[in-house]
Parts: structure tokens; C-alpha cells; sequence
């Protein structure tokens, strides 16, 4: 007698000699089929318009709305486990290049119908165009870019202009720089921490004192220390990491912060004209330093639950529950520029249009501040110096330039600080 499993049924491991056991096949998933964008009126390529949000063609006008829901802050978010991670949909969902810069080694896709292309985090023309090997995890929510390319020339130049530490001509010889608007990866963490700790906390209290030399009482504050322990709560909601190297983190970071409202479903038609990074900050690497932000606020939560601006010999437990991500796509403006013989990273918030970057610094000008800045303290104390030995008399320009040569040190070191950040970002 010929026997075949019902339909749906498998051939599975048995764990009993001459023992054949069938289970449920596991279903198979259906992935999206690749997507082309096409103008149904006259065949030319189209692509996202930020301005009428939706897909469209410059050659004849056409516009055709994108079929995407605003989910905001309730996108749904992913646990950390290995099903979780097997079930994700992988690759972008639409006909996509991948351009490789041989100069800094970023890999950022690109339409399938862009030709060539500068490298936007390096400027460099040293690129090749391949098939995309991209097999990452995809995206399942982002937010559409909302300011326009052609703005961002004119949002480039007022922040290039604005600093006393920069070239004069910075502004207009790197505000013709072209932008390039990338879909960059982002991470966003949530989780529950509750944290106890421990601590010696201190509190004060006045106590009277005779002071033997003046013959005459007087008050001090004492600190009496106690040790004490606690617990906090802490819910984090939407903590953003960064997903990718090539762009620098810090400035990044400079652009938030993000309105996660706008969070929209993923739909490939955003992405149709516009280029985008995939993420190379796995999402366990992602997830330690979130984790470590996240100890950060617990230990400034646990700080505030004691009480007290005095602690010592402080101690905390966190642990974590209700941990959950996204993968998610936000919009970002990027341009490397060219001043001397330095290449310099700017980017823009897409959505926002706020502005973070690098700019070189005109040392000579901070040098000129800095002496304009000690010229003041030296000079008094040089003509105390004399009037001391002539007769007692330059006590007191000695002191008022000796106070004006500390503070303006104090002054100079901190806009030496400022120069060496502005250099950086």
C-alpha cells in the first residue's frame, strides 16, 4: 500500500528507530517582487518628489501618490531573537546599483538608471557601479525627505558664513557644493530598565565653631554622610543609533533630533531617484552602545532618586526588560567640499533642514583673539613689576593683571577648545 503525508505535511527527524514522523511544513515566505519605476504616460524613469510627496516624472508631469501609511512613534518594533531576525524581509524590494568608492570604501545603492556618480562622503570620482549584493536586513519604516535639493544650497551657505573662526570666504567658495540626498541607516532601541543602587549620600547641616584667633563664634557646613539604597524605573522609548561608518557619527548625531512621528511605512518608491546607505553597524554592535547610553540615564536617574549633590562610593544594578528595535531609514543631505587642500563633510536633516558638518578653522584669527585677549593682564602687570621695586606702589597693578592674565588663559584655553570642535565638526 502505497501512503503519502496529507497536503502541507513534511518529513521530519524521528527520534525512534523504524519510527517515520511527518510534521506541518513550515511556510514558505513571500518576498515583494523587485519594483521598476516607470512613467505609465511616456515610459521615462521617475522618482520621489519631496515637495508633492509622491512618486513623479519630470519629463511629462506625471504624479502618482505613494501607497504608504504614517505610523509615527507606534511602528512596530521587533524582540531580539533568531526567529525574529530568520522572518525579516532582506534586500531593498526595487531594481537597485550599488556604487563602491575606492577611495574611502563606502558602499551606497543607487537607482538603477544613474549612469555615474561622486562618492558623497569623500567627494572623490574613484567609483565603480556593480550589481547590488545588498542581502541586509530590510528596512520596514522611514521618513520621506521633506526639504528639497535645491534648497539646500542657500541652508549650506548661511551655515558656512556664520562663525568669527572660519575663512571669510568660506561661504561663498564652498556653497555651491552639491548635495546628495541619502537614505541613511538608523537603529532605534527601546527598553525598561530598573536600576537599584547604592551609595554613601551626604547632607548638610550648619554647625557653630569658636574661632579661637578672631575670639569670636562662627558657622561652617558639615556634611554627614549616610549609607542609603534605592530603586528607579527607567522607560526608554526610541533611543536612535547610528547604522553606518562612512558618515561620521558625530555629526550624525549633530542632526537630531528626528520627528520619529513621521515614521512611515517602507515603500521602494521612496527611494526611486534617491540614493541610500545600507547599514555596517550590526545590529548587536548597535545594540551594546545603546545599551550603554541607556546605563548612562539610569545612573543620572538613580543620582537624582538620592536626594543629595553629595554621593560617594556609588553603586548600581541595572536590568533590562521589554528590550525591542527597528531598522529604519531617515533622511540626510550629504556633501563633502574641497577648501585648501582638505576635504571637509557637511550634512542636512531632510526633514528639518538643521545643518552639522566640518568647517577648517582660520588659526591666525584665533591666535589674534588670544592675544588681543592676554594683552590686557600682561601689559598691567609689566608696569607693576617696576612701580614694586620703586616703591611699594605696584601691588595693586601687579594683582588686577595678575587676575587679568589667569582669566584671559582661563578664556584663551577654552576658545582653543572651540576651534579644535568646529575643526572636527
Amino acid at each position: 500500500m502505497n501512503w503519502s503525508p496529507p497536503v502541507g505535511y513534511q518529513q521530519v527527524e524521528s527520534k525512534l528507530d523504524g519510527v517515520t514522523v511527518y510534521a506541518p511544513a513550515p511556510e514558505e515566505e513571500k518576498i515583494p517582487e523587485a519594483q521598476t519605476f516607470k512613467c505609465p504616460q511616456c515610459g521615462a524613469t521617475t522618482e520621489y518628489d519631496p515637495g508633492a510627496s509622491s512618486e513623479a516624472c519630470k519629463h511629462c508631469g506625471y504624479s502618482s501618490a505613494i501607497q504608504a501609511q504614517v505610523v509615527g512613534q507606534h511602528a512596530e518594533e521587533s524582540e531580539f531573537t533568531m526567529t525574529t531576525m530568520q522572518k525579516e524581509i532582506r534586500g531593498w524590494g526595487d531594481e537597485r546599483k550599488e556604487l563602491h568608492c575606492e577611495a574611502c570604501g563606502a558602499d551606497i545603492s543607487i537607482a538603477a538608471k544613474e549612469l555615474s556618480a561622486t562618492c558623497p562622503f569623500c567627494a572623490s570620482n574613484r567609483v565603480t557601479v556593480r550589481t547590488t549584493s545588498n542581502d541586509g536586513l530590510r528596512p520596514k519604516f522611514l521618513i520621506p525627505f521633506k526639504i528639497e535639493t535645491n534648497a539646500c544650497g542657500k541652508l549650506a551657505k548661511e551655515w558656512l558664513g556664520k562663525g568669527w573662526m572660519h575663512p571669510s570666504d568660506l561661504a561663498s567658495s564652498a556653497g555651491s557644493t552639491k548635495f546628495v540626498g541619502v537614505y541613511m541607516p538608523f537603529w532605534t532601541f527601546d527598553a525598561r530598565i530598573g536600576a537599584a543602587w547604592e551609595a554613601e549620600v551626604g547632607y548638610e547641616r550648619q554647625e557653630s565653631y569658636y574661632d579661637s584667633s578672631a575670639k569670636a563664634w562662627r558657622t561652617r557646613t558639615v556634611i554627614d554622610w549616610k549609607w542609603e539604597n534605592g530603586s528607579v524605573n527607567v522607560p526608554i522609548n526610541d533611543m536612535l543609533g547610528v547604522g553606518a561608518t562612512k558618515a561620521s557619527a558625530v555629526i550624525q548625531e549633530k542632526l537630531y533630533p528626528f520627528n520619529l512621528n513621521d515614521l512611515t511605512t517602507y515603500n521602494p518608491s521612496f527611494l526611486a531617484g534617491w540614493q541610500a546607505q545600507s547599514y555596517d553597524i550590526p545590529l548587536p554592535t548597535a545594540w551594546d552602545a545603546a545599551k550603554g547610553r541607556m546605563r548612562e540615564q539610569a545612573k543620572r536617574a538613580c543620582y537624582s532618586d538620592t536626594g543629595s549633590s553629595h554621593v560617594r562610593s556609588f553603586s548600581m544594578k541595572a536590568d533590562f526588560a521589554d528590550e525591542s528595535w527597528r531598522y529604519i531609514l531617515l533622511p540626510v543631505f550629504i556633501a563633502a567640499y574641497r577648501f585648501g587642500d582638505k576635504t571637509f563633510q557637511i550634512m542636512i536633516n531632510g526633514q528639518s533642514g538643521s545643518v552639522a558638518g566640518q568647517k577648517p578653522v582660520a588659526w591666525w584669527k584665533v591666535w589674534l583673539a588670544v592675544i588681543a585677549i592676554m594683552t590686557p593682564g600682561s601689559c598691567i602687570s609689566l608696569i607693576g613689576i617696576p612701580l614694586l621695586f620703586a616703591g611699594g606702589v605696584g601691588l595693586v597693578p601687579l594683582i588686577i593683571g595678575g587676575i587679568l592674565f589667569v582669566g584671559g588663559a582661563v578664556f584663551s584655553a577654552y576658545l582653543f577648545n572651540q576651534a579644535f570642535k568646529a575643526g572636527e565638526v
